[in-house]
Formats: structure tokens, C-alpha cells, sequence
């Protein structure tokens, strides 16, 4: 089981320690987004923060389980929440965001079950 969860907590890890530098370099497609949900550009380093800080929060869970748990259910919410902006608007382009959700869902579902069952 050990070999499950980790495979999956560093993949979603290296998956959201990614795009959070999207965001935070400052690169082109999540201003994009944020202009298409109708969301204010100076929200894009925070979503990226929260995204880094979600990444960090599962590695940090290999050595405090609780700080796992609580970054992959930080993560579950972050994403329904975009899913929330993307209705709002009426958009259905929901196949990356399916991605990244379905990536959190996992992580939070092998924490669980790893540290909890």
C-alpha cells in the first residue's frame, strides 16, 4: 500500500508544484483563465500559492500525516471550486479540470486510506 500512496502523493505533488509556478511566474494561460472566469488577475499569485502550498502540504505529509490529509482535502475544495468559477460562466471545457480534480481526489483517497483505515 505504501508504494501506492507514494506514487500517487509525489505525482500530484510534482502535477500541482507545476502549475503553481505557472501561475507564479507569471505566464500567459492562467491570466487567460482568470479573464475567461471573470476572476481579477491579482487573484492568479494567490491561486498559485494555494496550489504550492497544497504540493508541499502532501510531501510534508510523509512526515506528519495530518499535514497530508489536510493538503489533499485543501486541494479536493480548490478544485471545486474552479469548478464552481467555470460554471458560473457557463464554461464546459472541464477536461483539465477533471484531470486535477480526479489527481486530488486520489491523493486525499490513498492518504486516507494509508494513514487512517
Amino acid at each position: 500500500m505504501f508504494a501506492t500512496y507514494a506514487t500517487i502523493t509525489i505525482f500530484a505533488s510534482v502535477l500541482y508544484g507545476s502549475a503553481a509556478v505557472v501561475y507564479l511566474i507569471g505566464h500567459e494561460f492562467p491570466k487567460a483563465q482568470a479573464d475567461m472566469k471573470r476572476l481579477p488577475r491579482s487573484w492568479v499569485p494567490v491561486l498559485g500559492m494555494m496550489l504550492a502550498a497544497g504540493s508541499l502540504g502532501l510531501l510534508g505529509g510523509f512526515a506528519i500525516p495530518m499535514l497530508g490529509t489536510l493538503a489533499a482535502a485543501g486541494l479536493v475544495l480548490y478544485f471545486i471550486g474552479a469548478l464552481l468559477a467555470h460554471l458560473r460562466v457557463g464554461s464546459r471545457k472541464l477536461v483539465n479540470w477533471g484531470g486535477f480534480f480526479a489527481t486530488a481526489v486520489a491523493a486525499l483517497a490513498v492518504n486516507l486510506v494509508y494513514y487512517w483505515s
